[in-house]
């Protein structure tokens, strides 16, 4: 299974995933330019570390007290803000001269039970278009904006990590997501060679929506928007679409109301009409955050994986295994 995302919600889905014994490879976005990965990649030019590091420890040995030490946060003095993770990335990145191998390294360290790969190893700035045609550059004002976006971009046009695009070419499950649609997702299809990696491989590609919409990203979109931005980027590039449906908490909702945010509506026929097969599950859980569950997710998607490894292994076309 190869997994496209970033942020916390790739984190907490490759850590359930790790527990079923799934062979997983995370490409992660290097987009980030907020907190200490920012001051990093400011101050040092490094590319950012933290979604990174979350990558690596949810796939580490769930004892490892270097694990917990890389999640670690310094709450003093000019190192107030920054992950022991982070700055031991950025180290290693100067010592061996290659983030690409500082990860590497990294992740002997963690006993990664995976892989995680960066989607490219170019600096990259992020842009995006809000519906209303304003332009914003960089994750942090676009998460921090007004209305949704519709499209983004990274500059310059970024290569391709090789081994992000030989983990989507080999993978029997294709993951796009769970994470923030515009800041998280799509930059990963916005490195051509890797979108076009996506378009053509062979597995199930699966897009994983939000519960919830979010504020400067996807105010007001429903699943089936949330999914024309996806084909937008890699036309004819998903096969599947889990969507959440089940009961959420009142007084959660009421809370992210509060914030601007609201439950991603879902129109089964809306979805299907796009060519995309709908699995719709309780997919969230079930307290006062309003989020994926991982475990749900975990179980939604794992026989999705068997039955397309069960299919490769026989020479079939992979076919959708969930029927409609």
């Amino acid at each position: 299974m190869t997994a496209l995302g970033g942020g916390t919600g790739l984190s907490s889905v490759l850590r359930a995933l790790k527990r079923e014994r799934t062979d997983v490879t995370a490409i992660v976005t290097v987009a980030d330019d907020g907190g200490s990965s920012g001051r990093l990649r400011r101050e040092l030019g490094v590319l950012p570390p933290g979604d990174i590091r979350n990558c690596l420890v949810a796939l580490a040995d769930d004892e490892s007290l270097m694990g917990r030490l890389f999640q670690h946060r310094f709450a003093d003095g000019d190192l107030s803000g920054h992950s022991f993770g982070n700055l031991f990335l950025a180290a290693l990145t100067e010592v061996t001269g290659s983030f690409d191998q500082a990860v590497e390294e990294s992740s002997r360290v963690l006993k990664v039970n995976g892989r995680v790969v960066p989607s490219t190893l170019q600096q990259v700035r992020l842009w995006a278009e809000r519906a209303d045609g304003e332009r914003v550059c960089g994750e942090t004002l676009i998460a921090a904006g007004v209305g949704p976006c519709r499209r983004v971009w990274l500059d310059p046009e970024p290569a391709a990590h090789p081994d992000a695009v030989r983990a989507v070419e080999q993978a029997d499950l294709v993951l796009l997501g769970p994470g923030s649609l515009f800041t998280s997702v799509l930059p990963h299809l916005a490195v051509a060679d890797l979108a076009a990696a996506v378009r053509g491989a062979r597995g199930i590609r699966a897009y994983v929506c939000n519960v919830m919409t979010q504020p400067g990203e996807t105010d007001g979109l429903d699943a089936a928007a949330h999914l024309e931005r996806v084909l937008e980027a890699v036309p004819g590039g998903v096969d599947v679409a889990l969507v959440h449906d089940g009961p959420l908490d009142p007084a959660a909702v009421a809370r992210y109301a509060a914030q601007g945010q609201d439950p991603v509506r879902v129109d089964r026929a809306a979805i299907e009409a796009l060519g995309v097969r709908v699995v719709a599950a309780d997919l969230a859980e079930s307290d006062q955050v309003v989020r994926h569950a991982p475990a749900r997710l975990t179980a939604a998607l794992v026989p999705l994986a068997r039955e397309a490894a069960r299919s490769r292994a026989a020479g079939d076309p992979v076919p959708p295994a969930v029927p409609r």
